[in-house]
């Protein structure tokens, strides 16, 4: 009754390849759960990244127009906008 799995011959090829491939998928489910654990604890403990507290409006109208998210055109007009107060 013990041997009623086993089919009396023991483990052919393919059981070994299952296992193997199993062992593999285990071991690396295991570690990608690892690295993934460790990087989301190491970027909890970094400062979020953004202007910070003291960067000025002025600062961060540059830092767009630097970055290309807009124009020059753009860029003069809300600086105008900014200095004006928006009035």
């Amino acid at each position: 009754m013990a041997m009623m799995f086993w089919y009396g011959d023991g483990m052919n090829g393919w059981g070994w390849f299952a296992m193997s491939a199993g062992m593999v998928l285990f071991w690396g489910l295991l570690i990608t759960a690892a690295v993934m654990l460790f990087r989301s604890l190491d970027r909890a403990a970094e400062r979020p990244r953004g202007f910070g507290p003291a960067a000025s409006a002025e600062q961060i109208l540059g830092e767009r127009l630097a970055r290309g998210e807009i124009d020059e055109e753009e860029y003069r007009r809300r600086l105008t906008a900014l200095r004006s107060g928006g009035q």
